[in-house]
């Protein structure tokens, strides 16, 4: 009983997170698409992917490493090397954004886009601080900090609606102030994480003797993604710049506030729910050399992940009867156009959903190495499949693009987890 009502009281920590959070982003929406026209949201858009690029090919794979480590530093007593070993690494990602931040501001200087310059400082300063809020709500999601996770995902997410307003009454309505608002939050966020993270974690002063071991066990767990970050980042980032490439900068816009409304609340709720299960998941699973503990974990993911399906349906079928009235609701009247393709979206970020879910199973016995061949075949395979779409069928082709893309990505998941799943079968008793 102890433990359900420790668990119930974490879930409605999670729960209160993440109602603020969407709620946030929803009317952060509706704020953006009344201040934006289609063709500055558009820019918008394009300006975020390149964060987005940052995040995943640089910073995303390290904050996933410290994630996962937390527990086990914990078990072992030694969170002083563990915190020192992520520092280290987090700067060498830092170093490594710098130069690429340099590189392109050189090339834009270069190549006489100079207007582009104010987005890409915002943007890169926004990837970076973005990166660290991560990192630490990482490490308070690991220690089953709830209270202090949902506070700053709703804290994020309103913060960005007031400070994007304020400083386009500043600076004038445009993508520019808009990402410079958004890394005002991360900043903000990042200065509270810190005195929780402080009060949570009291390490003894003295010096660790295996931080090392630490960055060259999280550098194993997080090259994969690293690796991988560039073709997990086309997954998105292609759909947006198909767009650019074959139509408009304002049909960028319109595909954003779509998924906006359609794809990002069924992420955010999927990711607040996972971030709620795999510290758990992660803690049962230790160091991954008991058998028992890692069927265990896959017993409660391979079921999730089917509950998760039955969900997708669900919502994709009542969004059929009830698009217009969301799109009325919540974005301005230049961008209602896109509400007959909710349930297409919808479906695409439900059926990805549950594929990463599935990639739990692979994560929490630390073989990350195994989701390469999906993220560059796979994700780059899909990348082309949406310019391609996007090429011969605008609009339509990129949506249909989606749902085939997300069915692809999971259908491949799957293959990898049943191997995985056998192959413990195997070496223990029985899953079943």
């Amino acid at each position: 009983m102890a433990r359900i009502k420790r668990l119930a009281k974490e879930g409605s920590w999670i729960v209160a997170g993440q109602f603020a959070a969407v709620a946030g982003a929803l009317v952060l929406v509706r704020v953006l698409t009344e201040h934006l026209d289609p063709e500055q949201y558009g820019q918008l858009a394009l300006g975020l992917t390149v964060a987005g690029l940052m995040n995943q090919v640089v910073m995303g794979g390290i904050t996933a490493g410290i994630g996962r480590f937390y527990s086990i530093a914990a078990e072992k007593s030694d969170l002083l090397g563990y915190l020192k070993a992520s520092r280290e690494l987090m700067g060498y990602a830092t170093l490594a954004v710098g130069s690429i931040a340099l590189s392109l501001i050189v090339g834009l200087v270069w190549t006489g886009q100079g207007q582009w310059l104010g987005l890409a400082v915002a943007v890169l300063i926004y990837s970076v601080l973005s990166a660290y809020n991560a990192a630490l709500s990482g490490i308070q999601n690991a220690a089953r900090q709830r209270a202090v996770v949902a506070l700053h995902g709703g804290m994020d997410a309103w913060l960005k609606i007031g400070l994007a307003a304020g400083v386009m009454v500043w600076l004038g309505s445009s993508s520019t102030a808009v990402v410079f608002g958004y890394a005002c939050s991360s900043l903000l966020v990042i200065g509270s994480q810190f005195v929780f993270l402080r009060r949570l974690i009291k390490c003894p002063n003295k010096p660790s003797e295996t931080d090392n071991q630490w960055k060259h066990q999280m550098w194993v767990y997080s090259w994969p993604m690293v690796a991988g970050g560039l073709f997990n980042w086309s997954y998105y980032a292609s759909q947006r710049w198909a767009l650019e490439l074959f139509i408009t900068s304002g049909d960028v816009g319109h595909f954003y506030a779509l998924t906006q409304i359609a794809y990002s609340p069924i992420s955010m709720a999927a990711g607040m729910f996972m971030s709620f299960l795999t510290p758990i998941l992660f803690a049962k699973a230790g160091a991954a050399t008991d058998h028992d503990r890692i069927r265990n974990t896959h017993r409660v993911v391979i079921r999730i992940a089917l509950i998760g399906f039955g969900f997708t349906l669900l919502f994709a079928g009542i969004s059929v009867f009830i698009h217009g009235y969301i799109f009325r609701l919540l974005v301005a009247s230049e961008y209602r156009q896109m509400s007959m393709y909710m349930p297409y979206v919808i479906l695409s970020a439900g059926i990805f959903q549950v594929s990463l879910a599935l990639g739990v199973i692979i994560a929490v016995e630390n073989q990350t190495r195994r989701f390469l061949p999906l993220a560059i075949i796979g994700n780059g395979g899909i990348a082309a499949l949406n310019f391609y779409l996007t090429y011969l069928w605008g609009m339509q082709g990129l949506i249909a693009s989606m749902v085939i893309g997300a069915a692809i990505h999971c259908t491949w998941m799957l293959k990898i987890v049943i191997k995985n799943v056998n192959r413990v079968k195997i070496k223990g008793n029985t899953w079943a």
